[in-house]
């Protein structure tokens, strides 16, 4: 008896299953539309959305001017975003609300356009094209509902895909760095601190700009030490300035020092001693 009725509930579930799958190939295989779009928008409600977007995929075509077709798009489109096909998902919301600007759930389709776009931003080491176009769009969003209801939440996403951008820049300028390209690493840090002044790998790229200025110099012809041995000690300044409590103050004061003692032994340049 104790085996009779394991073995009995796994018969009836298997039962059930086959049923519950047979009753829905035979509604794919039917050609009543209105009972296909009521299973659909069932199964989107239970949250089944592999069943109910490849119905509404079937539907959309035949739905055309009707009303249904607008809630079937919509719907359609949720099912991709909900199923993690974020790149699909994106293009169904972004020609939902280009058909149908004017649709109550046109504001809700540009949120998610912006949102789909948001959760297929890859990670910051790889290429941030997508990245781009999520802010673009969010910016486009933010222009279009200033009130929105999903203000908040976009803002938050627009954050957060701006730090992804933030270390992306940081993360490339320090590669410089620690390759040993000096002059690039300076120019790439500048560029980080122009545009992104809120970061907070600021301080650090303030220090690392007085290293990279340091070793650039100690690198050159003699000719150039004088000149960029003095760029060094106008970062460290900039640097002490702006983080005077900075955990890399002692190692930067030993990069002024030894520039500023380069500077003493090296005489000007020919044109500069002139001028």
């Amino acid at each position: 008896m104790p085996l009779f009725r394991p073995t009995f509930f796994l018969l009836l579930l298997s039962a059930l299953l086959l049923g519950s799958c047979s009753g829905y190939q035979k509604l794919l295989k039917s050609d009543d539309v209105n009972k296909k779009y009521t299973a659909a928008i069932k199964y989107y409600d239970e949250g089944d959305f592999f069943k109910a977007g490849t119905l509404l995929e079937e539907l959309i075509p035949l739905l055309r001017g009707r009303p249904e077709a607008e809630k079937a798009q919509f719907f359609f489109a949720n099912t991709n975003f909900r199923q993690r096909n974020y790149t699909l998902a994106s293009y169904y919301f972004k020609s939902f609300f280009e058909t149908y600007p004017n649709s109550t759930y046109a504001e809700e389709a540009s949120f998610m356009y912006a949102k789909s776009l948001f959760r297929d931003s890859p990670e910051f080491e790889l290429d941030q094209t997508n990245t781009f176009t999520a802010l673009e769009a969010i910016q486009d969003f933010l222009n279009r509902y200033p009130t929105s209801q999903f203000r908040p939440e976009t803002e938050s996403m627009s954050q957060e895909l701006q730090k992804k951008l933030d270390i992306k820049a940081f993360e490339s300028a320090r590669l410089y760095y620690q390759l040993r390209y000096y002059q690039s690493a300076v120019v790439a840090f500048t560029a980080f601190q122009q545009q992104f002044p809120a970061s907070a790998y600021n301080e650090e790229a303030a220090y690392l700009k007085v290293a990279a200025q340091y070793y650039y110099a100690k690198e050159s012809v003699e000719q150039k030490q004088r000149e960029r041995y003095l760029e060094a000690i106008a970062f460290y300044q900039s640097f002490v300035d702006t983080y005077p409590q900075s955990k890399n103050l002692k190692q930067a004061e030993a990069f002024y020092d030894d520039a500023r003692a380069e500077v003493a032994k090296l005489k000007p340049a020919p044109d500069a001693a002139v001028n």
